[in-house]
């Protein structure tokens, strides 16, 4: 009977020091989307800011960090009992993306300042604070 009991106690401790091994990862994860969805956020905020960076270069910046930030939400994994918020976080992102590439964007190069900043500041950036948010209660 103590063996068995020693035996278990040796196996929960295993699988609990792979559990604890894998928090800062998925913290790490979650953290490496964090940089990633403020460079997207940043490359945005100097396009619109900055009216001698709206050339391609700065364009293509804007596109290729949004995109990266979807092809990492795409590769993801939700913690344990997270996906729904795993799931929240992808639409609130892809909502948030959709309209700086389809409104936001083109309203900023079209000069439509006071339109784009308006948008930028309303509901753009509650869907910003609301990605930032749900990354960080998936990184705990």
């Amino acid at each position: 009977m103590r063996h068995q009991k020693t035996k278990q106690l040796f196996v929960f401790l295993i699988i609990f020091s792979f559990i604890i091994a894998a928090l800062p990862a998925m913290a790490g994860e979650f953290g490496d989307l964090k940089v990633k969805i403020v460079e997207a956020r940043d490359s945005l905020v100097t396009m619109l800011k900055n009216k001698d960076k709206r050339g391609v270069d700065q364009q293509k910046l804007v596109k290729d960090t949004a995109n990266a930030v979807s092809t990492m939400l795409a590769n993801i994994k939700a913690p344990a009992g997270k996906d729904t918020k795993l799931k929240e976080l992808v639409v609130t992102w892809n909502a948030f993306k959709k309209s700086r590439e389809a409104e936001l964007v083109p309203m900023i190069l079209e000069g439509k300042q006071a339109d784009a900043e308006k948008l930028a500041s309303g509901v753009q950036k509650e869907r910003f604070q609301k990605v930032i948010s749900l990354v960080d209660d998936l990184g705990k």
